[in-house]
């Protein structure tokens, strides 16, 4: 039974810490959640019962790995988007600097940076 309710609590995300398992926190809730896994399994629940149970009360983000539905798209297909946004992005640049028109040469000026130039020279 103990290696059932860790490989449940490895599987739960920490609410309060989001970025951990219910089994490596140790906020309050995190270890409530804990508690209540191992009762869960005691009390003669499968494993499913006991993730249902979670999702029921706290929604798909319970879960490290959310399943594929319509309202956890975001979840799944934004990393997705993000990279083909920069790729976009990458291409327009790159398209736009390849047609980029130089600015014509102002003569006066270049005549004027040359005559500097050589002035600095000779000093």
């Amino acid at each position: 039974m103990d290696a059932r309710a860790s490989h449940l609590e490895e599987q739960l995300r920490c609410l309060v810490c989001q970025n951990q398992s219910i089994a490596e926190s140790q906020a309050d809730l995190a270890l409530d959640l804990k508690r209540q896994v191992r009762e869960m399994l005691a009390a003669g629940k499968s494993d499913a019962e006991v993730r249902d149970y979670m999702v029921e009360r706290y929604g798909d983000f319970v879960l490290y790995d959310p399943p594929v539905k319509s309202s956890t798209l975001l979840l799944w297909l934004g990393p997705l988007a993000l990279v083909l946004v920069a790729l976009a992005g990458l291409v327009w640049q790159l398209v736009r600097r390849r047609t980029a028109v130089p600015a014509p040469v102002d003569e006066r000026a270049l005549a004027r940076a040359r005559a500097l130039l050589a002035e600095k020279d000779e000093s």
